[in-house]
């Protein structure tokens, strides 16, 4: 059996050949002037019997010595090159043209580009009738078959080979991209400016999250890779703006597991003048309008879960939840209590685990079993440091969550604005940190005396890509075109 290096080794002679022909088998200048779907597309209509060029990777390749059938592909679909002997121009250093004895040289792979008429073949398949071929490209290693590359670690390291082979992965990164286009249409629609915010800080918070660290030898100094964008995008509502937000990577030093990835993108959002309230409206509207650009309907299978997006989204308090699943008292929590719970279910938390801490993963036992869509909101005040507090009930804060198919899609609140409260419960998340909870905020006094210059009521919003992976119905890794891997 053949094996990759022999493969190689006889595409190797092929490419010595070419270079001996004098054919430049890897030139700048491509000639296209129609996209294989348009001909597909318009095959009934005006574009048979016109000239035409194009261009694609050769996906397979028949030759019959006067006769030969070759099938190329680019972004928008697949057509058959029709080469009969006499209608090929013959080989033509000067132009790069390749005859009929050439076709020998060219293997699947290949990148090449080719002229003449669009017609027919007498058993009626599309296909070009070459009057002249060039080859693009010349490919050394031949892609895997489908059934011979369904290795998942495979497949991510070499996503460039998986993209090819699985093209329902190539499709799930264009509907990843209409994604994240249709919520800056959305936002754009609504007044809302696009700024995006430094990935460096000296301090890094607005979630509660491991940072990673690196150094800037320019200023001999550690920074911190953002864990969000919320404090720069706040810094901005005190410089005078009223409605921002800034979609682009963000970094946390935790695990790998199906919702998670340490660098992914995020999305977060700021809106002067307005609420939770107002939030919820905005963004339970966002929600649904993105689904129906990138996937065409609000009703969705996941996992377990029929989800249907199209009706008004009920809220829930975070308390009465907590209370009605497992008897937990928020306001005057049990640690031993919540300690059980936990234990009950499986769930082993490592280091110091703060009150806050505990109750967060209880509430995430509730969340995985919900299909939604609600709002949870009125989170207690000590697990919503950047918060303003619900005037009717000052232990809960004015924070809002849409959970769907088991998982939170994001993340908002009436905005906190008061330079001393903000300062307090800074202090208490850093004296959290100081007793190893190494995912508690970190006491940013820059923001706190930005603040005290004031900042506008507002609302902020903050969602990741995990939105696209669950409405998408694949894992994290999955639904990046990269995902990172331990090397190797």
């Amino acid at each position: 059996m053949a094996t990759l290096k022999d493969y190689r080794d006889e595409r190797l002679k092929k490419l010595a050949k070419l270079h001996e022909l004098g054919v430049d088998p890897y030139p700048s200048k491509s000639q296209r002037t129609v996209e294989i779907g348009e001909i597909i597309k318009d095959a009934e209509g005006g574009k048979n019997g016109l000239s035409v060029s194009v261009v694609g990777r050769i996906k397979s390749i028949r030759s019959f010595g006067k006769l030969a059938f070759i099938v190329i592909k680019d972004f928008t679909g697949e057509i058959q090159l029709f080469l009969k002997a006499g209608d090929v121009k013959p080989f033509d250093e000067k132009t790069q043209n390749l005859g009929m004895e050439n076709i020998n040289l060219l293997d699947t792979g290949d990148f090449i580009a080719a002229t003449g008429n669009v017609g027919k073949t007498k058993t009626g398949e599309i296909s070009v009738f070459v009057e002249t071929l060039r080859i693009l490209t010349k490919s050394l290693r031949p892609l895997p078959g489908r059934d011979g590359f369904t290795n998942k670690e495979e497949r991510y390291r070499r996503r460039y080979v998986d993209m090819n082979v699985n093209e329902e992965v190539r499709a799930c990164m264009v509907r990843r991209s209409k994604f994240w286009q249709a919520t800056r249409d959305f936002m754009n629609a609504r007044g809302f400016i696009e700024i995006n915010t430094p990935i460096l800080e000296h301090t890094t918070g607005g979630a509660d999250a491991v940072p990673f660290v690196t150094h800037m030898d320019a200023l001999d100094q550690d920074f911190y890779l953002r864990i969000s964008h919320e404090l720069p995008l706040k810094r901005l509502l005190g410089g005078g703006f009223e409605k921002v937000y800034d979609i682009g990577a963000r970094f946390r030093n935790e695990g790998v597991d199906d919702e998670h990835l340490p660098e992914h993108i995020a999305f977060e959002s700021y809106a002067a003048y307005e609420n939770y309230e107002d939030g919820m409206e905005l963004y339970e509207a966002m929600i649904k309008y993105v689904c129906e650009q990138t996937w065409g309907t609000l009703q969705f299978k996941v996992g377990e879960f029929e989800i249907d997006l199209d009706k008004k989204w009920e809220r829930v308090k975070y308390a009465d939840i907590m209370q009605e699943k497992f008897g937990v008292d928020v306001f005057n929590p049990n640690k031993k209590q919540l300690r059980n719970v936990l234990k009950e279910h499986n769930v082993e938390l490592s280091g110091v685990v703060e009150t806050p801490r505990l109750l967060d993963n209880v509430w995430k036992l509730i969340r995985k079993t919900s299909g939604g869509p609600f709002w949870l909101i009125h989170e207690p005040l000590e697990i919503s440091p950047l918060a303003k507090q619900e005037p009717s009930d000052p232990r809960v804060t004015q924070r809002f969550h849409p959970v769907i198919a088991g998982t939170e899609l994001g993340n908002g609140y009436s905005e906190l604005n008061d330079p001393l409260d903000q300062l307090r419960r800074f202090e208490e998340q850093q004296a959290m940190r100081d007793k190893g909870d190494g995912e508690a905020q970190m006491l940013d006094m820059d923001f706190v005396e930005m603040l005290e210059y004031g900042m506008p009521p507002a609302c902020g919003w903050g969602s990741s890509e995990r939105n696209f992976w669950v409405f998408e119905g694949v894992t994290a890794r999955e639904g990046v075109p990269f995902p990172l891997m331990k090397k190797i």
